[in-house]
């Protein structure tokens, strides 16, 4: 295993911004994070013309992309550009976001297995993001999704499963199914806190990745929005300290 950074910890500045500030944090690989509600990177730019966008990140920066991740949903055009991209990065991770609570399930699953299908033609895996709201909030469902789709795993966000609507349940079903994961500190009432005063559980939660043989990335995630601009960088070395130091 080893560490990362999304790019959105700092998806509150324009991207090339963004990758200066994590290089000066000493973060050397970086997960690329795109919204098209922020202003930082939009997929559907990167989606039009990867060609470009890879020599533009090239000249941007020297961090090692080792992800990325899209907070939209992305049509079948979108998403083929967006695996081409990171197929042209070298990126064998894309992390989308699942269907929103009360869509069929039996829709998720054809919509979902066409993405898998487009994504393995170029050695891409793609994973579903644990998140509340989406059909991933419940950690049995998100099981469910990845064993009906061949090829499919999970992003782990445990601080949604923390202070989700199933936080009383353990998550620990997901686990073999873990393709990713995105790491900050939250408390069953807060899903964000000082790296420390939360109940994550980074130790326990590296020793069952270990388990299953996971030898990829611990990407530091924080909200911008939830994270104070003065603390951030204290928050992010200490979290990337932190995690060094257990792995």
């Amino acid at each position: 295993m080893f560490v990362a950074a999304s790019s959105g910890c700092f998806g509150d500045i324009e991207f090339g911004d963004a990758c200066h500030q994590l290089g000066e944090l000493d973060f050397d690989k970086v997960e690329i994070w795109m919204s098209e509600e922020s202003e930082h990177l939009k997929p559907s730019t990167v989606a039009s013309d990867p060609e470009r966008f890879v020599a533009r990140y090239r000249e941007l920066t020297r961090l090692t992309p080792v992800a990325l991740c899209c907070e939209d949903h992305l049509d079948t055009t979108a998403f083929e550009g967006i695996v081409k991209t990171a197929k042209l990065l070298r990126v064998t991770q894309v992390t989308v976001p699942a269907a929103t609570l009360g869509t069929p399930f039996n829709t998720e699953i054809d919509r979902l297995r066409e993405m898998a299908s487009i994504a393995s033609r170029d050695g891409i895996r793609l994973s579903l993001k644990t998140k509340t709201g989406h059909l991933t909030e419940d950690p049995d469902t998100a099981v469910e999704l990845c064993q009906s789709v061949k090829g499919l795993g999970i992003t782990l966000d445990a601080s949604y499963f923390i202070c989700g609507p199933h936080r009383s349940r353990s998550y620990d079903q997901v686990f073999p199914f873990v393709f990713h994961t995105h790491l900050r500190d939250s408390m069953p009432d807060q899903l964000q806190v000082q790296i420390g005063l939360g109940q994550i559980d980074y130790g326990r939660m590296i020793g069952l990745l270990e388990r299953e043989n996971y030898n990829l990335a611990l990407s530091v995630d924080l909200i911008p929005e939830l994270t104070d601009k003065e603390s951030r960088p204290l928050e992010m070395r200490k979290l990337r300290m932190l995690l060094e130091t257990l792995l």
